[in-house]
């Protein structure tokens, strides 16, 4: 009960001078703010960044076609073919700690049609693993497997978004699709996976939401390709639970620039080594702003000290009259250092309503998603509370420390 007694004898006192007492408490505010909205920033980056990884498959290895000029493709075509189902066998012969692997071709289509609408998505050509590989969940039906694509089937898997245009709220399995001049029926369709960003550390990806999917086998011998264009654009290979994925993606790139003549036509892409950047970049992120808002605590702090030593020096006559009716050093302790604490603490709370505000106007002025954490929330209270102690303790104890008489005598 005496800590209540404290604690409302305190915020009397600080209600008294309004103004300074809320000059008092913005380097809390700031610094509490400063906080909030950096960790919200970092998780809202960090939640991007696995949802982006896991899009991608974090043990997998992604070779991807190299754009270059026409120009410049007929000198390559001269010694290198391109990525091609041979490079997938040749490295899954090579590369013994493979996993899983698959190959992705992108048609070019005039028209994707159905009885019911139309779809302006992209038609992929995929192998049956590349579903497993890329994490894309199966929602109705079934995925077309190893008979379909070695005997060439027309048969096909809609993403969400397309399954919307071609076939609004009908069922669309055992439903025709014309992809231009072939038909296709429909055998699956895919749980939604809206990703936050098209791209991720300069990788574009692919969220499959917007695409139709066939056998490989089917889109490479019913669909004449680009000239000069590559058999398929990438191949996706998964990497061993416990084998190193650095080694492999080396052994991959020598296996292929030899295949292909000593022609780099190809990138390789690691998501895990993607993350990492991403972890890097964010901690240094953290560290920067986590500066800032520990320089904005400080003076805060300061801030509290220096306004208390002067409520010490103003209020010495009132502390020796208190001594005088009985009041211990520990009650004028605790009393000056109740009133730092309140004022650290409604800073803590100020603070924290600045950093919800600051996280959203980040979130709506930007294209950096925000979370706003339980953590974050009582990390920076609880230190705003250790600041108003800490720094509150010496002017409390100087006003605890007075001798009685001289305080009465003080004018």
């Amino acid at each position: 009960m005496r800590i209540l007694e404290y604690l409302s004898a305190a915020i009397v006192d600080l209600s008294r001078h309004k103004l300074r007492t809320l000059l008092t408490m913005l380097g809390i505010i700031f610094g509490v703010g400063a906080v909030i909205s950096m960790l919200s920033i970092g998780a809202g980056a960090q939640a991007e960044a696995l949802q982006v990884i896991d899009a991608m498959g974090l043990r997998n290895i992604i070779v991807r076609e190299k754009q270059a000029e026409q120009d410049d493709l007929y000198s390559i075509r001269e010694r290198s073919v391109g990525l091609s189902l041979r490079d997938l066998r040749g490295l899954e012969e090579v590369a013994r700690d493979i996993e899983t692997s698959t190959a992705k071709k992108q048609i070019r289509v005039d028209r994707i049609l159905s009885s019911a609408g139309r779809s302006e998505g992209l038609v992929l050509g995929v192998g049956r693993n590349y579903f497993e590989l890329l994490n894309l969940k199966l929602k109705d039906g079934a995925l077309f497997d190893k008979a379909e694509e070695e005997a060439y089937q027309r048969v096909c898997v809609l993403g969400s978004r397309a399954r919307q245009d071609l076939f609004a709220f009908e069922d669309p399995i055992g439903q025709p699709v014309k992809i231009n001049e072939v038909w296709f029926t429909v055998i699956g369709t895919l749980h939604p996976r809206s990703l936050v960003k098209e791209e991720f550390q300069g990788v574009e990806i692919e969220s499959g939401d917007n695409s139709v999917f066939i056998p490989i086998t089917t889109a490479l011998k019913m669909f004449e390709p680009q000239k000069l264009a590559s058999e398929v654009d990438e191949i996706v290979l998964r990497v061993k639970q416990g084998a190193s994925i650095a080694e492999t993606s080396v052994l991959v790139s020598t296996s292929l620039g030899r295949m292909h003549g000593g022609e780099t036509d190809f990138t390789i892409v690691i998501p895990e080594d993607l993350l990492d950047q991403s972890r890097r970049t964010r901690r240094i992120f953290n560290m920067v702003m986590g500066g800032i808002a520990g320089i904005s605590l400080l003076v805060g702090g300061i801030g509290i000290m220096n306004i208390m030593l002067a409520s010490v020096l103003e209020r010495t006559r009132e502390i020796g009259v208190r001594r005088a009716v009985g009041a211990t050093k520990k009650d004028i302790l605790s009393q000056f250092l109740s009133e730092s604490v309140v004022i650290s603490t409604m800073g803590g709370i100020s603070g924290i309503v600045l950093g919800f505000l600051i996280s959203w106007g980040v979130s709506m002025l930007s294209d950096w998603n925000t979370v706003v954490t339980t953590f974050s929330i009582a990390l920076s209270f609880g230190f705003s509370a250790a600041v108003g102690l800490i720094f509150g303790t010496y002017p409390a104890m100087n006003a605890a420390g007075l001798d009685p008489i001289e305080a009465l005598r003080h004018e």
